[in-house]
């Protein structure tokens, strides 16, 4: 599939990537953290990464004052397997450049997503990349065999476990957990796990 870059015009509907921000000392800090010997790791909150300066200016400027959490998302990982959305945007910063296979909430009809509606995008290391809350994403894809670390900021609490309601509706059947709605397709290990069945086509690899 085309790859594009978060820099390119095509990105803009999806997200944008924010300026003026010194990653250094977050990226050095998410390098002491050890990599999975496979599959994907993920913390919501890791207390080293937020005791980097920069945890204080995304959450007064990024988010504008509302609580968050700075976690990372690591590991090996080159296929889609699900699609997820908050109800807010999430911000993305990676140790190396990595790839966000990534959709419209739009484009999901009956409940249903086709994965021929997904996009590829290459964030370069360092950037910080906004993910808007109409764009569906998951865990980023690596650009080498030596994996990827990407640093995910959220509001406080989210994606974190839930006592999950009564369905109300069709949406309330993919809420996975807290602030997290998630469309796995049948062939992941989520799907297995008994998360909603949400994607139909190819399991997309990069």
């Amino acid at each position: 599939m085309k790859i594009y870059s978060v820099t390119d015009p095509e990105f803009a509907e999806f997200g944008k990537v924010l300026g003026g921000y010194d990653t250094a000392e977050l990226t050095a800090a998410m390098k002491a953290v050890d990599m999975p010997a496979e599959g994907v790791a993920y913390e919501p909150w890791i207390d080293s990464l937020e005791k980097c300066g920069i945890f204080k200016e995304l959450q007064e400027n990024a988010f504008g004052g509302m609580p968050i959490e700075l976690g990372m998302c690591w590991g090996h990982n080159k296929s889609l397997n699900c699609l997820e959305y908050h109800r807010n945007s999430e911000i993305n910063i990676g140790v190396t450049d990595f790839v966000l296979l990534l959709a419209k909430q739009e484009r999901i009809i009956d409940g249903v997503l086709d994965t021929a509606d997904v996009k590829a995008f290459r964030a370069p290391a360092g950037a910080v990349v906004e993910v808007y809350a109409t764009s569906l994403h998951y865990a980023p894809c690596q650009t080498s065999d030596d994996g990827f670390r990407v640093a995910i900021v959220l509001p406080r609490n989210t994606n974190t476990d839930l006592d999950r309601p009564a369905a109300k509706n069709d949406e309330d059947k993919m809420l996975w957990a807290r602030n997290k709605w998630l469309l796995a397709h049948a062939d992941s290990a989520e799907a297995k796990q008994g998360a909603y069945i949400g994607l139909k086509g190819e399991n997309l690899s990069i």
